[in-house]
C-alpha cells in the first residue's frame, strides 16, 4: 500500500496538469473563434442585413440579432450541454435543427440519442471530412446525451440543496466534457486526437458513458398529474 499510494498520487497529478493544459488551449482557441463571430456579424449590423425590429421596452431599443451567431456569456457558463447549440454557431445550429434533426425524428415518436448523433455526424461532415471532427461531434452527441440524464435528476428533486449539486454539477460535467472533446475539433488527425485524448486516460469519453448508463438504472420518478375533478 506504501508503494501504491505515490503511484495513485502521480497519476492523479498527471491527469490535473493534463486537464488544466487542455483547458486553457481550447479557451485561448475559443476567443479566436469569438473574434471571428463578432467580425461577421458587426458586418451584418453595418449591412443593415442584422436588423430585426424594435423592442417592447420603453423607450424602444433596435433589434440586431438576425445574424447573431454566438452568445458569449452562454457559451461559457452554460448550465447544460443542451444549452450549447442554442448558443454556439446559432445560425449552422438552428439549420441543423429543422432540415436534420426533426426530419430524423419519426411521427408520434421522442427523439433519441440515434437522431443527435445523426445530426451531429452531418454537422461534422458539413465542417470539412478531418478525422478530428468526427471525433468531436460524436463526442459531442455522447456528451449532451449524458447532460441531458443529469438534467432529469435535476428535475426530479425537490430538496434545494440536492438540487443545486445537481445543477453544479451538470455545469461540471459540461465545461470538462467541452474542453476535452474539442481537442479534436482543433487538432483535426485522428493520431494526435487520440494521443490527447489518451493522455487524460479517456475521462472525457469514459464519464458520458458511464453517465448515460446510470440514467438506465437510476431512473427519477414521473411526477403523478392531479386528475381532472369529475364536474358534480
Amino acid at each position: 500500500m506504501g508503494l501504491l499510494a505515490p503511484a495513485l498520487l502521480s497519476v492523479h497529478v498527471r491527469l490535473y496538469c493534463s486537464l488544466e493544459i487542455l483547458f486553457y488551449m481550447v479557451n485561448f482557441r475559443s476567443f479566436n473563434y469569438y473574434i471571428r463571430f463578432g467580425l461577421y456579424w458587426l458586418g451584418r449590423v453595418i449591412s443593415p442585413a442584422s436588423f430585426t425590429g424594435w423592442s417592447d421596452s420603453s423607450p424602444p431599443k433596435a433589434k440586431w440579432d438576425r445574424a447573431k451567431n454566438v452568445d458569449v456569456l452562454g457559451v461559457e457558463l452554460a448550465k447544460s450541454a443542451v444549452q450549447l447549440p442554442l448558443v454556439w454557431n446559432i445560425q449552422v445550429s438552428t439549420w441543423l435543427r429543422y432540415y436534420v434533426y426533426e426530419r430524423l425524428v419519426q411521427k408520434g415518436k421522442k427523439p433519441g440519442f440515434l437522431q443527435l448523433l445523426g445530426t451531429q455526424t452531418v454537422s461534422a461532415v458539413w465542417h470539412g471530412l478531418y478525422p478530428g471532427y468526427i471525433i468531436f461531434f460524436v463526442q459531442s452527441a455522447l456528451m449532451i446525451n449524458g447532460s441531458k440524464v443529469i438534467y432529469r435528476w435535476q428535475q426530479a428533486v425537490s430538496n434545494p440543496v440536492f438540487h443545486a449539486i445537481l445543477v453544479f454539477l451538470n455545469f461540471s460535467y459540461t465545461l470538462m466534457v467541452l474542453n476535452y472533446s474539442c481537442i479534436g475539433f482543433q487538432v483535426l488527425s485522428f493520431k494526435e486526437t487520440l494521443a490527447s485524448y489518451q493522455s487524460v486516460y479517456y475521462v472525457g469519453t469514459i464519464i458520458p458513458i458511464v453517465v448515460v448508463l446510470l440514467g438506465y438504472v437510476i431512473k427519477p420518478a414521473k411526477p403523478v398529474k392531479p386528475k381532472a375533478r369529475k364536474a358534480e
